[in-house]
């Protein structure tokens, strides 16, 4: 059977979680700015727990943004040198993906409206609809400035909104969810699935193939003009 291991440092969340036998464990907790100490010792836990070695993954799927730079770089870093050291393959997922499948899981939302603060007045964005347990992508991902945050042309029905984004942007965000989680961070149970399917569909890449996506050209904090 498929073994997937899957790590996110993306957000203030640093999580990893492990398909093995057609069960799934994990390991999450909220530690800002400590996740390149603690995602090894996680990943080292998480398959000591499932009593797996690390040499028997199949795959290494891992959040490959939108979020915090700092974070999208060790994931990748982490990544790259696993799947280098063990000649295996990658699974890059959306972080906004993310977001949307942990609302279908703990809120049995179908339809999201998924949002993380971006920072600099901005938030990323993205619509997702639950499709056969999977949430998949409705119209596009941006980053972009809260009022110009819209649902997908056609869209109908209630929409959940979850993530950071609505927690410091909502009330200039024009729409009216039908529920929120404006606290939720993505979770590596979450990207599990959604790298489950991608797997199922043969969406494997090669390990120097492990791109990060930021949305935003410009990653860097804008330095104040000089007097």
């Amino acid at each position: 059977m498929t073994t997937l291991l899957a790590l996110d440092t993306a957000t203030e969340a640093c999580s990893v979680a492990l398909l093995h036998d057609g069960k799934v464990l994990s390991h999450y907790e909220v530690a800002p700015r400590l996740h390149a100490q603690r995602l090894l010792p996680m990943i080292h836990d998480l398959l000591g727990e499932a009593g797996v070695a690390l040499a028997a993954v199949d795959a290494i799927a891992f959040g490959r943004g939108p979020g915090a730079f700092t974070g999208v770089r060790i994931a990748i870093g982490v990544v790259q040198g696993l799947a280098f050291a063990l000649d295996k393959p990658v699974l890059p997922v959306s972080n906004l993906a993310v977001l949307a499948q942990r609302a279908l899981r703990e809120h049995g939302a179908r339809q999201v409206a998924a949002a993380i603060d971006a920072r600099m007045d901005e938030v990323y964005w993205g619509c997702y609809a639950a499709e056969q347990g999977e949430m998949r992508l409705q119209g596009i991902e941006a980053v972009l400035a809260p009022e110009r945050a819209e649902l997908p042309r056609g869209a109908s029905g209630d929409w959940f909104a979850a993530g950071t984004g609505w927690g410091t942007y909502g009330a200039r965000i024009a729409l009216a969810p039908s529920g929120s989680d404006n606290a939720m961070l993505p979770h590596a149970q979450d990207l599990l699935s959604l790298a489950t399917f991608a797997w199922q569909r043969g969406e494997a890449l090669p390990a120097d193939e492990a791109q990060p996506v930021y949305l935003r050209d410009n990653v860097a904090t804008p330095k104040a003009p000089k007097p």
